[in-house]
């Protein structure tokens, strides 16, 4: 849906991020003390009496700034105000009118966009005299407000949001919409691929290793389905993480892996699979998502006519507990295989959701051979009864004649002989033992 968007701009550290988690009401954005904690641009839906509209977090501007990453933050959040329909200049009361807040004023003025500007960090009554200096900044619209006590901030919400339209309350299908995580260690090309399947550059794309802090979500339709790609920030040893963003960061992309169907590992298929790409495949492994492995930087590769042979059995010998994810060869930043990887992800997306009917499980049950299955010495296992209690992951109970967790080998064998006949391309199986009453 075209919801009317509402940018939130301003220097860094004035608060922008605290401010837009209150107005999407969830902590969406990471928050802290340090500057340049939010680089990309960040969407999220939003509710005020009735009006629905999109609100959008910005990195810190400094418009003459020639450093790399504060560049392409200026040039994302000029994006975003080319879409917005209100805009709001954010400042810090605390510290008063500074020469940028100036700077960004008469450039946000000059945009012809309604624009309003919210005083920050006005906790208190009496810290409202301050907000009376920063009516020099000629935004005829000014608002004292605490981003962090909520205070103030429903008066900017009436003024922002008095030309919305009221919602549609009737109800409306919506389609399912598959969530894929790109998650993998910095600087395997993450961001490239996710601007690749938009085709737009949505996030911020740098040589410097851990430029994505924040995750990035977008969503696109692709062959008639709708997908919601998450950027996530590069996953890092603990010990290799310094400052409060990237400690940050790295939790918030394993938070944001847990409301994905999919993952996407990217792997560098330049520098091959390191001791952190088979930790971060474990973590995705044990969250219960399915998975492709990516291979990026392929058209990096010299290749023979066993290459790919090769890297396959390499992978599949250090990852040997992703044996049922698939395995894609892509370059995000030529594009190349990307409609093979699209492919892919609608396969899985399906098996991920296959439920199949307990009639067709215990036909398949009295043609397993469970005589060559593994079991340890003693009593014989007996399997009874095979029914799947549970999608997205798939989950099974067998009922047996013994209590307890099922011997690791025969999970294992009974698992292969599952994938065998149904597929299941890049879902993990669950498999729980019942006692036969």
């Amino acid at each position: 849906m075209n919801l009317p968007r509402v940018v939130i701009l301003g220097r860094p550290n004035v608060g922008k991020s605290t401010l837009f988690n209150r107005l999407c009401g969830r902590r969406r954005a990471l928050v802290g003390n340090e500057p340049g904690m939010t680089r990309d641009r960040l969407y999220a839906p939003a509710e005020w009496l009735g009006k629905r509209f999109e609100v959008v977090d910005t990195g810190g501007m400094i418009p003459a700034e020639q450093d790399l990453i504060a560049s392409e933050i200026f040039r994302q959040a000029r994006v975003a105000i080319e879409e917005a329909a209100h805009l709001v200049l954010v400042v810090n009361a605390q510290q008063g009118v500074v020469p940028l807040d100036e700077e960004l004023a008469r450039l946000l003025r000059r945009t012809g966009k309604r624009l309003s500007l919210a005083v920050n960090k006005i906790d208190t009554t009496q810290h409202s005299p301050l907000a009376a200096e920063f009516h020099r900044l000629g935004v005829r619209d000014l608002f004292p407000l605490s981003a962090e006590h909520g205070l103030g901030v429903d008066d900017l919400l009436d003024h922002v949001t008095a030309d919305f339209p009221a919602g549609d309350t009737t109800s409306v299908p919506v389609e399912q919409v598959v969530n894929a995580a790109i998650i993998g260690r910095p600087n395997v090309g993450k961001s490239t691929l996710l601007n690749r399947l938009l085709n737009e550059e949505r996030s911020i794309v740098t040589p410097l290793p851990g430029t994505t802090r924040d995750a990035v979500d977008a969503e696109f339709e692709h062959d008639g389905h709708r997908y919601r790609l998450i950027d996530t920030a590069g996953i890092r040893r603990k010990g290799k993480t310094h400052l409060l963003a990237e400690k940050l960061s790295v939790l918030q992309a394993r938070r944001h892996l847990e409301r994905a169907d999919i993952a996407l590992l990217l792997l560098d298929a330049k520098e091959g699979v390191t001791a952190l790409d088979t930790h971060i495949g474990g973590y995705a492994h044990e969250s219960g998502r399915s998975i492709v492995i990516v291979v990026n930087k392929w058209d990096a590769i010299a290749k023979t006519a066993t290459t790919t042979q090769e890297y396959t059995q390499t992978v599949r010998r250090r990852m040997k507990y992703l044996a049922y994810a698939p395995l894609v060869f892509i370059s995000a930043l030529t594009g190349q295989r990307l409609e093979h990887l699209m492919h892919t992800i609608a396969e899985v997306a399906v098996a991920r959701r296959l439920r199949v009917s307990t009639a067709e499980m215990n036909r398949f049950l009295a043609e397993v051979d469970l005589g060559r299955a593994p079991s340890p010495a003693g009593r014989p296992l007996r399997l009874y009864y095979l029914t799947q209690a549970g999608v997205a992951p798939p989950v099974f109970v067998a009922f047996t004649n013994q209590p307890g967790k099922f011997y690791f080998s025969f999970q294992r064998f009974l698992e292969n002989r599952i994938r065998e006949r149904f597929g299941f391309l890049g879902t993990p199986i669950v498999i729980k033992s019942r006692v036969s009453k």
